[in-house]
């Protein structure tokens, strides 16, 4: 039996139209493990196929128990952060957050991209936080786990009402986001900029439209994003371009055209993140390859392994974002040149001023300046 006739013992799965994951796979810890057999029977519906019903998304609501999320990772620079949502409806199949739907008793696969949990109470759970007086104010990180700035966002509006929040108390924060609808918060957003309390990053991966319609199906299309960083920019707000993940013989051969078509656009600064295939997260991407670039799966996952050791993805704080060995000290070196003759991460990045942070219930009486903290490298 060929290893193919392993990992697929009935076919390969078939992507779905607007879907980044090809499966509904089992979260790790369900008990019982079930793999489908064909007995002559199995029939799988062509999701293009007429009357075949379309994967909706759900949206259910929750009302959460706290919203920021603390963290002393030694390779990730901020130390707090805040998500809205759980699941992010953008599908994209490299994401690193799939895995946390398993402990809703969900499918990182399918379940994580068409069942999304808005924390409903998550700006009135900022401001309590924000009013304890023991509360010590440092740069938060919205939406790093799930795109705070997803479709359902467009009608619940959560992450604008937390902007508000900060920008009403004077809180720095940093976003990162592949959606053009942070437009839509620029009133809040440039405010703060000019005050030094707000920077953003935009995620583009590649500039192919195709690749990145399967890639990451629901996002907005690269050259959205480039005017995206291009609005922010000349609104005065501080935008870096985040290239996350690097997929090799996927997205690689792009990282200096997104460069430079970013440094065009008005990002100042950049940073780049190796696939990484935590988890479920393995097993999602390999069907994703099988169903879409069949013809070099191999080969990227072999690529992938020279950079992990051998394996499909190894954990270790120091080499868990870039990777190891001889390609991933070529990746480095491709992207230093780039960005230095771009101009991209020239000067040194700003800090974010917590000097204006005012409790929500003193905000009309002075508060006393608050330390400094370095801005967060990621952005």
């Amino acid at each position: 039996m060929s290893s193919s006739d392993r990992e697929f013992p009935v076919s390969p799965p078939a992507p779905l139209k607007g879907r980044g994951a090809v499966a509904n796979i089992q979260g790790r810890y369900e008990k019982d493990e079930r793999e489908p057999v064909d007995d002559g029977w199995l029939h799988t519906a062509d999701p293009d196929e007429e009357g075949a019903p379309p994967l909706r998304t759900q949206i259910f609501d929750e009302r959460a128990k706290s919203i920021l999320t603390r963290n002393s990772s030694p390779d990730i620079p901020f130390s707090v952060s805040l998500n809205p949502y759980r699941g992010c409806e953008h599908g994209c199949i490299y994401c690193f957050a799939r895995p946390t739907h398993s402990y809703l008793g969900l499918s990182p696969g399918l379940d994580f991209e068409s069942r999304i949990y808005a924390k409903i109470n998550a700006p009135e759970l900022l401001e309590r936080e924000l009013a304890k007086p023991n509360y010590e104010p440092e740069p938060i990180a919205l939406g790093v786990n799930t795109d705070a700035y997803q479709p359902v966002e467009r009608d619940l509006q959560l992450t604008r009402r937390v902007v508000q929040v900060l920008h009403d108390c004077g809180h720095p924060f940093a976003a990162i986001t592949k959606s053009s609808l942070i437009e839509r918060d620029i009133d809040l957003l440039a405010p703060m900029a000019e005050r030094g309390q707000m920077m953003a990053a935009i995620t583009v991966t590649t500039l192919d439209a195709d690749i990145a319609r399967t890639l990451e199906p629901r996002a907005a299309t690269p050259s959205r994003r480039l005017r995206t960083i291009r609005t922010l920019a000349e609104a005065g707000i501080p935008v870096g371009v985040s290239i996350a993940p690097v997929i090799p013989f996927v997205t690689e051969p792009d990282m200096e055209r997104v460069l430079e078509a970013c440094a065009e656009a008005g990002a100042t600064s950049a940073s780049y993140i190796v696939l990484r295939l935590p988890w479920e997260v393995a097993p999602l991407f390999k069907d994703w390859l099988a169903a879409h670039f069949p013809d070099r799966a191999d080969r990227v996952m072999s690529r992938v392994r020279d950079m992990r050791g051998g394996k499909d993805y190894d954990s270790n704080f120091a080499t868990r974002m870039k990777g190891e060995g001889l390609w991933a000290d070529m990746l480095k070196q491709r992207f230093q040149k780039a960005t230095k003759r771009l101009g991209l991460n020239a000067r040194q990045r700003g800090i974010l001023d917590m000097s204006e942070f005012q409790r929500p219930a003193k905000r009309t009486r002075a508060a006393p300046p608050a330390p400094a903290n370095p801005q967060l490298d990621l952005f």
